[in-house]
Parts: C-alpha cells; structure tokens; sequence
C-alpha cells in the first residue's frame, strides 16, 4: 500500500473513531490503517477484521488508485433484469 498522506490518515482515523458512519466505511478504513502501519494481509488485517484476504487487498489496490474513495461501496443496489425489454413489453 503505498502510504498515505497526512490528511488522508487523518480522515482514516476520524472514520473509525467516530464509528457513525456505515459498518462498510469503517472495515475499509480499518484496513487500511492496519496495513500503513505495515501489517501483512493475509496474516493480521484479515485475521484481524474476519475478512476475505481477497477483499482486503481489494481496498487497498482500489486506495491506490481513487484514494479515499475507496471507503465508499460501488454497489448498485439492483438486482440485474432477467427479461429483456422486449419480453417485458409483451406482459400488460
């Protein structure tokens, strides 16, 4: 991971201690925490948290590459549509 700048850790810091915000939030940025303090994935931060090695290193590529954004999901929320426009067209 590469290291965070100051700001960065502040607001890192500022997420898990306030521990208001969303559950996802605060994992991530407890991640990530862990792992500039230099902490080895797979051993202490997925022990640790009770995580998916693999999701770990996902947030800490994808903080690589968008910064903080990385605390926020990208779900979509929907469900993919199983019948196609035209299908669905043809129901009343």
């Amino acid at each position: 991971m590469r290291r965070p700048t100051d700001q960065e850790g502040q607001r890192l810091q500022q997420v898990v201690r306030r521990g208001s915000t969303s559950s996802v939030r605060y994992r991530r940025a407890m991640m990530l925490l862990a792992s500039a303090d230099g902490n080895r994935v797979p051993v202490v931060i997925a022990q640790l948290l009770q995580a998916d090695e693999g999701a770990v290193r996902d947030v800490i590529h994808r903080f690589n590459e968008i910064r903080l954004a990385a605390l926020d999901p990208q779900w979509t929320g929907d469900r993919p549509r199983l019948l196609s426009p035209d299908k669905l067209a043809a129901y009343p």
